[in-house]
């Protein structure tokens, strides 16, 4: 007769952690863009802690991640992401590490509320790169186009009576 063993082997995971999907990283274009700026990869290396951390690390270290979202904010080196959509994308992003980082001095926080923030932490950062890539998409298409369509096209009028161009749209008729 074969004796089986009451002993299961299991694995213990710690319910404390807060474990979130990879988010939106840079396109190839846009990590070369950026590849120069410091204070964007530190925070890029400094996100990676915020996929699988438990509160307690969360909350330890949000000091220190707003203050590089801050630096990042505060040197941005790369003119097309100085426009005002793109700032009041890391201004969000930054006003959210703030959150968590007051966070860590509220004694009655919950665990859930601590998993919430850097939830929001993780979708505006992803939210940024995002926006980043649809800039360097965007210039990507541009270039591959003949026509500089940041330019308006001016159509010359024609004398010719079979050129007519309306600004009407025609309507179906219902």
């Amino acid at each position: 007769m074969v004796e089986v063993s009451e002993n299961i082997d299991s694995l213990v995971v710690d319910s404390d952690r807060i474990v979130n999907n990879i988010s939106e990283t840079l396109i190839p274009n846009a990590k070369r863009a950026l590849n120069h700026w410091k204070e964007y990869k530190d925070v890029d290396s400094f996100m990676l802690k915020y996929y699988n951390v438990s509160n307690l690390e969360a909350l330890n270290n949000a000091k220190e991640l707003s203050d590089l979202v801050q630096i990042m904010k505060d040197s941005i080196r790369v003119d097309k992401l100085k426009e005002k959509n793109v700032v009041a994308r890391f201004n969000v992003l930054h006003n959210e590490t703030l959150r968590l980082s007051d966070m860590a001095n509220i004694p009655s926080i919950s665990k859930d509320e601590v998993k919430e923030e850097v939830k929001k932490i993780i979708e505006l950062y992803s939210a940024v790169n995002s926006k980043i890539n649809t800039i360097y998409k965007a210039e990507d298409i541009q270039n591959a186009l003949d026509v500089d369509t940041e330019v308006p096209i001016e159509i010359e009028k024609q004398n010719d009576a079979r050129v007519k161009i309306s600004p009407r749209v025609s309507r179906k008729k219902q």
